[in-house]
């Protein structure tokens, strides 16, 4: 488009049609604003003949995970008791992707607030797999990574609070990307639990990620837990001699499906002959990161989700009493997988339960950063698998949810730790994609994404 060769208008058509005559087979999007893309392309192409500025991305179309606030735009989170709400204001990264030209073309399916490892627990249908229509997208930003795999937009945002960016771009074989805590500001994404929250990125190639990271990260002041000072980003090396790899052995335990090990080992040593060292590390703490992740979020989620009560926010169920409207408001409003978590984080924050499990989990993420502080000082970067598993048939997991819930156990450690985390494809088993996790320390975004770029450039 810089150089001439389309216009932005000829570029959101292309994406438009291919959303129309593909989407209905994958359900990536839950609305797509053709209108408006294409008024804001034309526009976009006006001002390039009148010779004036454009943003970064001007004329690059971006699908938004639904929920991600969008001024004016239904945001439903995924969830019926939010199937009328209209957003007041933009989120500060829709504000800034607004501001740098780009398109916006839609928002996606996700789990109903991001409850979920499939896109199968969305109040309006299932997110298929565009490589295989019969298995799941992974979740919760599945819409987000479906239609970036399936190219109805060069790049999506999506969110996660234990690996809703990574697990799904590993799912689908795209890029995913999830920053240091606090370089996306969080003002206008829905809560779950707010101090693993985040805004991730997906494409198909780490450059495009990074574009995307540079436009939307950096300091909010709606937002106090951004990062202060500016945020670094790579122009990207030529090489990874001398950096050094570690390896947990607990990411490669008797459970890991041989073929996705050896697809991942493979991955790792493609650095090791590029000149990087291998690190065996043991972290005993990573064993107990599932368990701590799911008490900690589910007892945010729980608190989080008291807003909505067809008092202050949801669609309003009719009772005799306040206490009777608000739960049958709650009871019709919230899928099983959202009330299956508010229960359990109820019972862990409860007078009886605290002690042993909340702030038994809160001294645990503790212990584990601290592990991975001293990791650092042996390692640059940490790599294993992004998921134990290939994407799955779809409902072969909906009934037993504790068997889903593991599918983020490689990725709820750069959450709790607050720490980047890069997926990026690195093979198949059985035609399926396979995602190579790589995370590295807080605030080394910028190595993280160059090991990454890379990778994929060395394959």
């Amino acid at each position: 488009m810089e150089q001439g060769t389309m216009t932005a208008r000829q570029v959101v058509d292309s994406y438009l049609e291919r959303i129309e005559a593909q989407d209905h087979n994958v359900g990536a999007f839950l609305e797509v604003f053709g209108a408006d893309a294409r008024l804001q392309a034309d526009e976009i192409d006006a001002r390039r003949a009148r010779g004036e500025s454009l943003g970064s991305l001007a004329g690059i179309p971006i699908a938004v995970k639904d929920n991600i606030l969008m001024q004016g735009k239904t945001a439903t989170g995924g969830s019926a008791i939010l199937e009328s709400y209209t957003a007041a204001y933009d989120a500060t990264a829709i504000a800034r992707l607004k501001a740098a030209d780009a398109i916006l073309m839609g928002r996606t399916n996700c789990d109903e607030f991001g409850c979920g490892s499939s896109t199968e627990s969305s109040a309006y249908g299932v997110t298929k797999n565009p490589i295989d229509l019969t298995r799941i997208a992974g979740g919760s930003s599945g819409g987000s990574a479906a239609a970036v795999k399936a190219e109805f937009v060069p790049a999506a945002l999506g969110s996660e609070t234990g690996g809703s960016t990574r697990q799904p771009a590993a799912m689908c074989g795209v890029v995913g990307f999830k920053p240091t805590y606090g370089y996306i500001s969080r003002y206008g994404l829905m809560a779950y639990a707010s101090s693993l929250d985040h805004i991730g990125t997906f494409a198909n190639n780490v450059e495009d990620v990074a574009e995307v990271m540079r436009v939307i990260a950096g300091k909010d002041d709606k937002d106090a837990t951004t990062v202060e000072g500016e945020i670094a980003f790579p122009e990207f090396s030529d090489g990874v001699k001398g950096k050094r790899i570690g390896v947990p052995k607990q990411f490669f335990d008797e459970n890991l499906d041989p073929a996705l090990v050896k697809r991942v080992r493979e991955a790792i040593a493609v650095f090791e002959e590029g000149g990087a060292t291998i690190v065996e590390l043991n972290l005993p703490i990573l064993e107990y990161a599932l368990a701590m992740y799911y008490i900690i979020a589910t007892a945010e989620l729980s608190s989080n989700l008291n807003r909505y009560d067809g008092l202050q926010y949801g669609s309003v169920v009719a009772g005799e009493t306040i206490e009777e409207q608000v739960a049958t408001t709650r009871t019709a409003g919230f899928g099983t997988e959202v009330k299956r978590r508010i229960l359990l984080g109820t019972y862990v924050l409860s007078a009886g339960h605290v002690d042993a499990y909340y702030k038994k989990a809160i001294a645990a993420r503790q212990t584990l950063c601290d592990a991975m502080d001293n990791a650092w000082e042996e390692v640059d970067v940490i790599m294993g698998p992004t998921s134990p598993v290939v994407a799955w048939p779809l409902g072969e997991k909906m009934d037993d949810p504790v068997t889903m819930y593991l599918a983020d156990i490689y990725t709820v450690v750069a959450n709790l730790a607050g720490i980047p985390g890069l997926s990026v494809p690195c093979g198949n088993v059985d035609d399926l994609p396979v995602g190579l996790q790589i995370m590295g320390p807080r605030n080394a975004d910028a190595t993280v994404l160059d090991m990454g770029y890379w990778y994929q450039n060395n394959v």
